[in-house]
């Protein structure tokens, strides 16, 4: 068996304000490993500054390798565990600005970097669509990343897949009305591709949007390993932050693939349509 131990962040960032939040991060990763030793801490998408930021993007937005990296880095390699999140990442052209996921390592060195391809609304105002997807080979398994819409998107699922991601990790900013969107999705994209997803949604209010939390683990055949679904404000019922852990088997992975056969038995000649553009 190949047990890895995961953790799951909910949490409300600060928009705007990047040196706050980046200490609630590591106040959050030092909590958590604190408790119990964990392989692998996941984060929301944009959590070091928040959503609604319009053309404050462009003096918040740092490289990647930078300050915010090089902090997460360090907070890896202190406690010895891969760490996935979100920022807002600009290229040597300072107007060129990427929805980014990065993975860091437990020895603190830049594993991945994906930038988001399906901008939604007000993001296409801000950001460049990113275009291409890749995995990361660690040692606790094959990662992929993918951030908010591109969950609606099985083909992006899928590519990881035919990539050999084993584990995808979806960072989120999710609104609360659609959040019923997100749980069909990211049980469906676990069942399609017999992986674990790690689905992490952020929490609370930018300016006009409402976040939905329900951040959760969900394994090859859509079982739910972990959730923060019940944290919620029992007066308002309100997503809360918070984090969950759980211990999951990679292997199961292998077993459901060679079991199902959902991807032995795809016939790509047929799917040409699915490139065709619209």
């Amino acid at each position: 068996m190949r047990e890895i131990t995961v953790a799951i962040v909910q949490m409300k960032p600060k928009m705007g304000e990047l040196e706050e939040n980046l200490l609630k991060m590591s106040e959050m990763i030092g909590k958590i490993a604190a408790k119990q030793t964990v392989d692998l801490i996941v984060f929301p998408e944009l959590i070091t500054s928040g959503c609604e930021l319009g053309v404050r993007f462009t003096e918040l937005a740092q490289r990647i390798p930078g300050q915010i990296v090089n902090l997460i880095s360090q907070r890896a390699n202190e406690y010895g565990v891969y760490i996935a999140f979100g920022m807002a990442s600009k290229e040597k052209v300072e107007s060129v600005l990427y929805n980014s996921a990065v993975l860091v390592g437990p020895d603190g060195e830049l594993l991945e970097v994906y930038n988001k391809i399906h901008l939604r609304g007000e993001e296409r105002m801000a950001f460049r669509e990113g275009y291409k997807m890749s995995v990361a080979e660690t040692e606790i398994g094959t990662i992929g990343m993918m951030l908010g819409y591109d969950l609606a998107y099985p083909e992006v699922a899928r590519a990881l897949t035919l990539e050999g991601a084993e584990i995808i990790c979806v960072l989120a900013n999710w609104e609360a009305s659609q959040i019923d969107e997100w749980k069909a999705y990211t049980r469906a994209r676990a069942y399609e591709n017999s992986c674990f997803v790690i689905a992490v949604n952020r929490v609370g209010e930018d300016v006009t949007l409402t976040f939905g939390g329900e951040s959760m683990l969900i394994g090859p055949r859509g079982e739910i390993y972990a959730s923060l679904a019940d944290e919620t404000n029992p007066e308002t019922g309100e997503p809360l932050e918070g984090f969950a852990v759980a211990r999951i088997d990679i292997d199961q992975v292998r077993k459901f693939r060679e079991e199902f056969q959902f991807i032995q038995t795809r016939q790509p000649t047929t799917y040409r349509t699915l490139v065709r553009k619209y």
